[in-house]
């Protein structure tokens, strides 16, 4: 079986049709705000790219992605892991200028996901991207950028426990940023996902900046692909989740390389043949805007939201016999 945490005396605190009404009123409510706090404009993405284009996210380096030949194409297509490249390209083919950005439905299959609790085969979440310009590639640009979102976040919660009375969620709006390296020095004996559970269980809602590139004791904090964020100017965004009492990532997100911070990041990762693809040439070439953006989990912010224990509560999906029956067991309800 795979890794499941039963809650103690768990019980939904929605039933099923007004669990879908929660879903919904969560998807809708939180887009239509984070279009208006980041200027942001709906557009429709791939759910397949090329394999030839480069466009796909590598994510850490290992996972599979779902991958297929197209005969009418002459080529092979590769379910998207996310968007990260697409959207930069998008930005430009579509003649956004500084100040506004994209968003979109992202919906991808990651097949080698180690599942739990908070982790799903099938991935949902908004992808969006923003033009900005050289001088805005700063930390207190992410940060301010990060403060509007959390606020999405806080008011959505706000509004949905005004029409679903029995939700109590809580979540801190007040932001705790600290970069992966300070928090290595804080918890020095502890791995990154212990360091992240202490500080935000403590903090509730915390920015952890610096993922992708070595710290002090060698190691990464987290693994991220070389060719989207700028390690220096990214972060996850994470919330305490008191149903699961664990830091619960939000949203994976960052100010995008430039030239510079491409060519340097291929070179640490060893990927150095990746510059002769498409969408790497045009950015080595200054042919992409300057852009922040990243992911942001729909069936995680409506988990933490509504209480629910397993993300198969919010989003159906496939998991194994015993997950299931362990599941049934425990009153925890999979779609």
């Amino acid at each position: 079986m795979n890794k499941l945490y039963i809650p103690e005396n768990y019980q939904p605190r929605l039933d099923v049709y007004r669990t879908q009404k929660a879903i919904a009123f969560v998807k809708r409510t939180f887009q239509d705000r984070l279009s208006a706090a980041l200027n942001l404009k709906r557009v429709s993405a791939p759910l397949f790219v090329t394999e030839a284009s480069g466009l796909n996210d590598n994510l850490n380096g290992y996972e599979r992605p779902v991958s297929f030949d197209i005969p009418a194409v002459g080529e092979s297509g590769q379910v998207v892991h996310s968007l990260a490249k697409w959207k930069r390209l998008a930005l430009k083919e579509y003649r956004f200028f500084v100040g506004n950005g994209l968003y979109t439905d992202m919906n991808a299959i990651r097949r080698d996901e180690e599942l739990d609790n908070i982790h799903s085969i099938y991935v949902d979440q908004w992808d969006w991207e923003k033009v900005i310009t050289r001088e805005e590639r700063t930390v207190e640009y992410l940060v301010d950028t990060v403060k509007k979102i959390v606020g999405v976040i806080c008011d959505t919660n706000e509004l949905l426990k005004i029409d679903f009375p029995e939700l109590n969620c809580n979540i801190e709006r007040e932001l705790s940023v600290i970069t992966s390296e300070e928090l290595l020095r804080l918890y020095p004996t502890l791995t990154s996902k212990e360091r992240e559970y202490e500080y935000v269980k403590e903090h509730k809602t915390a920015l952890i900046i610096g993922i992708g590139g070595a710290l002090s004791n060698g190691k990464p904090h987290d693994g991220r692909a070389p060719d989207y964020d700028d390690w220096s100017l990214n972060g996850d965004i994470l919330i305490y989740n008191e149903t699961l009492d664990i830091a619960l990532e939000i949203s994976s997100m960052g100010i995008r390389v430039d030239e510079e911070s491409l060519a340097r990041q291929l070179k640490i990762s060893g990927c150095e043949d990746r510059a002769s693809l498409p969408f790497h040439k045009m950015l080595l070439e200054g042919e992409l805007p300057l852009t922040v953006g990243g992911g942001i989990g729909q069936s995680r912010l409506c988990m933490l939201m509504m209480g629910c224990a397993h993300i198969g509560e919010v989003q159906s999906s496939i998991w194994d016999k015993e997950t299931v029956e362990k599941c049934r067991e425990a009153g925890i309800r999979l779609l």
